[in-house]
């Protein structure tokens, strides 16, 4: 049975700030699952002398870790709803840094494409373990700010690579590189057990702050099969959404220093600057994209305008990526592509946060894997693409031109498969509590 809120007892102003610090927790493994995920495209020049790659071999290896995502991504995205997120997140966790580790024995494109594969498998857990907990531990109004601040972990893992990744890989080699990172990010592990539980179970949670986070109505978190998820039509308006959208970041995060060092002569050392500019410009869009929607939500919009509206602009944001290659102008073009990825980020903190708008607790898990298959379908598209664009043509251009015009083909595709983000028609005996 749905709870009901007496609107003279419900809570009318934040309380407390013990989900903030579960949102420290997401930010810092979000950080941590950047920093494994981007080192390879850091350390792709360096690779490709040391091992021979060709454009071709870095594209095969992307494409395996992409494949792999989309699997682990849907199957996480069910484990997360069955087990429970702090379980979810350990075995996500510890599989990926594992994987991670495994890089600096790997020697061949095939070695590395079985430890990328790893990896896929296990980072894909980290964004349906952060959503659910998101959902668990946040009322419907904050999710989205919440999302962007986690999210923005992506970008500060971004950061981070590139001023640190190559030091180590100076001073003591590349494959010592992914060896120091992964071992030290074990301590992440450590504080995720000792701190998460539920809202249910925490003891350190004081009432006015659980007052706060169950605010909404009460809903079952018994999870729901696939089958019933599958037929949503909303399932599909996420799916869709992260299926053009993700390839962008992907290519971005792989190929971006590729293509500076190639247009701008910069090496393993000094594109660090350019880099760390990009995605903090990411870490300032994830977090304002979040606050922008929650804000008009606040003062009165409707979520589907808020939501809408938000990725509208930030489509229209990203459009001067579509003549980047043209700009002689290092610093220009970082501004343009920083203004990109910042919108892209802003984006995907809004696709994100309609999940838990439309679709109740049990089956947001579920969904958040599907929509992360989706995306990583659409990854594997475009490392296949990169990889021939690059080795047929030797020109970024039409991958700047597809990295242009994505967003407003998911915005399109979200608006004409739920014009209005309906809460999903799921089986109502499932859904509620009896």
């Amino acid at each position: 049975m749905e709870k009901k809120t007496d609107s003279a007892s419900a809570p009318t102003s934040a309380s407390g700030r013990r989900r903030w610090l579960i949102v420290a927790l997401l930010f810092a493994a979000t950080v941590i699952n950047y920093i494994d995920r981007q080192m390879i495209g850091v350390l792709k020049p360096t690779l490709s002398q040391d091992l021979g790659w060709s454009e071709g071999n870095f594209a095969d290896v992307i494409f395996y870790f992409t494949m792999a995502y989309g699997v682990g991504f849907l199957a996480f995205g069910k484990i997360m709803d069955v087990i429970g997120t702090r379980r979810g997140y350990a075995l996500s966790f510890v599989i990926w840094q594992v994987a991670h580790i495994a890089h600096g024995l790997a020697s061949s494109v095939l070695q590395f494409s079985v430890a990328r594969f790893a990896l896929g498998i296990g980072e894909a857990g980290n964004f349906p373990a952060a959503i659910k907990a998101i959902t668990e531990w946040f009322p419907a109004r904050e999710r989205a700010f919440a999302i962007g601040i986690f999210n923005a972990g992506s970008n500060v893992g971004a950061i981070l690579t590139p001023l640190i990744v190559p030091v180590i890989a100076v001073a003591y080699g590349w494959r010592a590189a992914f060896v120091v990172t992964g071992v030290l990010s074990f301590a992440w592990l450590v504080a995720w057990l000792m701190i998460y539980r539920s809202p249910a179970e925490d003891q350190k949670l004081k009432a006015g702050e659980r007052a706060w986070i169950e605010q909404d109505p009460e809903q079952s978190s018994r999870p729901l099969p696939w089958s019933k998820v599958l037929r949503t039509r909303e399932t599909w308006a996420f799916a869709l959404g992260k299926f053009f959208i993700d390839p962008i970041w992907w290519f971005f995060l792989f190929w971006l220093p590729g293509y500076l060092g190639e247009r701008y002569g910069l090496d393993l050392l000094s594109f660090g600057p350019p880099l760390v500019a990009i995605y903090l410009l990411s870490d300032i869009g994830s977090v304002a994209g979040g606050w922008f929607s929650s804000r008009l939500i606040s003062r009165g919009a409707s979520v589907n305008f808020a939501r809408k509206v938000t990725m509208l602009v930030c489509a229209v944001v990203v459009l001067p990526v579509l003549g980047v290659q043209s700009v002689d102008s290092l610093w220009t073009a970082v501004l343009i592509i920083g203004l990109a990825t910042a919108s892209h980020q802003a984006f995907s903190a809004n696709l994100y946060a309609i999940v838990p708008d439309i679709f109740p607790r049990a089956a947001v898990g579920s969904v958040i894997g599907i929509g992360g298959t989706a995306g990583a379908i659409g990854g594997m598209v475009m490392a296949k693409y990169a990889g021939y664009v690059l080795e047929s043509l030797h020109s970024y251009a039409p991958l700047f031109a597809v990295a242009g015009s994505a967003y407003f083909i998911a915005l399109i595709a979200v608006q004409l498969i739920s014009p209005k983000l309906s809460r999903a028609h799921l089986d109502e005996a499932q859904t509620s509590e009896a």
